[in-house]
C-alpha cells in the first residue's frame, strides 16, 4: 500500500504536503502511509481514487507489475476469502474446466476476477508437475468446446457423441492446462456459445488476443504438489484501480467480437451447428 501512494505521488507530481491538502489530512499522515507505519482509512482511499481518475492517472499496470514475481514458473490465484488449510479442487462445477483449483501464468486474470469483492486475496505458487497426468488443451475449437461443456452449453445434449467427447476428456488427468477466457475473451466465448459469431470468427479472435495459460488441478493429488510462496490482501484503492481495468478489457472483447463478427459473418459453422454435426 505504502509504494502505491508512492507511486499517485510521483504521476500527479506532488510532495507529501500537497497530497495532504488534497485529501483533507496531515502531512504527518501521508508520511506515515508511505512508511508503512499505518494505512489510508476507507474514505481516504477512495478520495486517492477520485483524485486519480480526475487526474487520468491508471495504475493497474502498477499494480500487476507489484504482484508479479520475477521467478520462472511461477503461478497466480486470487480467491475471494482466501485459502484455508490445505489447497483443494472444489472450484464452482461450471468454471473453464469444472471443478478444480485454479492458477493463471500472468497476474493480471485473478486480479480482475476479484475486483468487485470486499477483502480478497492473492497468491503467489509453484506447482511441482513431477508425476502428474497432464491434459494440455490448444486454442482451437476443442477448447472452446471443452469450456462449452463444463459452463453447461451442452446442457441438454446428453448421449450424443459429441456431449460424450467432451464430457470425458478430461478422464484420468490430474491437470488440465489451456488458455484463459479472461476478461477480454468471455464475451467472444459468450456471443459464439449464443450463436452470434462462427467459430472461424472465434479462432480468428482467439488468435488476435495474448491470452494467458491457466493450470487447472482438478484431483487432490494435484493440489498436494502446489506451493503457496506469497498472500497478499487487495486494498480498497487497488482493487477500484483494478475495476476500471476490467471494464476497458470486456470492451476491448466486445469491439474485437463486433469486429471478426463482420470480417466473418459467412465463414464456419455456428455454435449450434458443431452440436448438430452440420
Amino acid at each position: 500500500m505504502n509504494d502505491i501512494i508512492k507511486a499517485i505521488r510521483a504521476e500527479l507530481g506532488l510532495n507529501q504536503e500537497q497530497l495532504a491538502m488534497q485529501l483533507g489530512v496531515s502531512p504527518i499522515t501521508v508520511n506515515r502511509w508511505e512508511n508503512s507505519k499505518a494505512k489510508p482509512t476507507v474514505m481516504a482511499q477512495n478520495k486517492l481514487y477520485e483524485i486519480c481518475k480526475e487526474c487520468e492517472v491508471d495504475l493497474a499496470d502498477y499494480i500487476v507489475k507489484s504482484c508479479t514475481s520475477e521467478e520462472e514458473l511461477v503461478f497466480y490465484h486470487a480467491s475471494r476469502k482466501g485459502i484455508k488449510g490445505n489447497i483443494q479442487p472444489i472450484s464452482r462445477s461450471k468454471c473453464d474446466f469444472g471443478k478444480g483449483f485454479y492458477m493463471g501464468t500472468e497476474a493480471i486474470q485473478p486480479l480482475t476476477l476479484v475486483c468487485n469483492e470486499d477483502k480478497p486475496k492473492f497468491y503467489q505458487l509453484k506447482m511441482n508437475l513431477d508425476g502428474l497426468k497432464i491434459l494440455d488443451v490448444e486454442v482451437e475449437i476443442d477448447w472452446a468446446m471443452l469450456i462449452a461443456y463444463f459452463r453447461g452449453y451442452m446442457d441438454g445434449e446428453e448421449g450424443t457423441p459429441i456431449f460424450e467427447k467432451y464430457a470425458h476428456m478430461a478422464d484420468g488427468y490430474d491437470l488440465i492446462v489451456g488458455y484463459i477466457a479472461n476478461d477480454r475473451m468471455y464475451q467472444v466465448l459468450t456471443d459464439f456459445f449464443e450463436k452470434r459469431i462462427t467459430d472461424t470468427a472465434l479462432i480468428a479472435s482467439l488468435s488476435a488476443l495474448e491470452l494467458g495459460r491457466q493450470y487447472v488441478a482438478i484431483t487432490q493429488k494435484a493440489c498436494d504438489q502446489i506451493q503457496i510462496l506469497d498472500e497478499k490482501t487487495l486494498s480498497r484503492l487497488e482493487l477500484l484501480i483494478l475495476k476500471d481495468r476490467n471494464q476497458i478489457r470486456r470492451r476491448e472483447g466486445i469491439s474485437l467480437a463486433e469486429r471478426c463478427m463482420i470480417e466473418h459473418r459467412r465463414d464456419g459453422r455456428y455454435f449450434d451447428e458443431i452440436l448438430k454435426g452440420v
